[in-house]
């Protein structure tokens, strides 16, 4: 899994840096491929405002989240994104089932 971590008018530190690897790296549990995830840190007084973007093949998902720190709004998208993943391997999963069984009745 590849993250990037970007900085808007906010210096992402070694330490938000890794907290947030830390907490996007479970996403990678739910696919087998490998998914790259674009993270912006920013300040929107008085909150603080993390937004994601994930590349996963055939689809982009995008979430956002405020918070009064920076870690509370990174905790707050890492739960985000990862039911906005969950949903989308799910509506997939159902995709494939229901393919399957047209082609069987059929």
């Amino acid at each position: 899994m590849r993250i990037e971590t970007y900085g808007h008018e906010v210096e992402v530190t070694p330490a938000l840096r890794e907290y947030v690897e830390t907490k996007l790296q479970k996403l990678g549990r739910h696919f087998e491929q490998p998914l790259e995830v674009r993270t912006q840190l920013a300040t929107r007084k008085p909150d603080y405002l993390v937004e994601a973007t994930i590349n996963i093949p055939g689809r982009t998902l995008h979430a956002d989240a405020s918070a009064p720190t920076m870690y509370a709004a990174i905790d707050v998208l890492a739960d985000k994104l990862d039911r906005l993943v969950i949903k989308h391997k799910e509506k997939k999963e159902d995709q494939q089932h229901r393919a399957a069984r047209g082609e069987l009745a059929g």
